[in-house]
């Protein structure tokens, strides 16, 4: 199926620059830019991106079985 693109200028210049290296038409690098993105695998999520996400304020749960109380007593209400 034919689609049309609008490329800036300089977008334009590289694409064709880029294709004449790879001695490709830049439809042809264009395509190939599609269909490896297509196909590449989902980023796995990183699982440590869920820690260090809050400050514990240095309390110690272990040590001190308050400390949720406290804390959960001392937030103010969301408005």
């Amino acid at each position: 199926m034919r689609t049309q693109i609008a490329l800036d200028d300089h977008v334009h210049a590289r694409v064709r620059q880029k294709a004449a290296e790879l001695g490709i038409t830049m439809a042809e690098y264009i395509r190939r830019l599609i269909e490896r993105d297509l196909n590449a695998p989902e980023p796995a999520a990183d699982p440590s991106s869920i820690f260090a996400l809050g400050r514990s304020g240095g309390s110690d749960i272990a040590n001190e079985p308050d400390a949720i109380a406290d804390a959960i007593g001392s937030m103010r209400p969301v408005r």
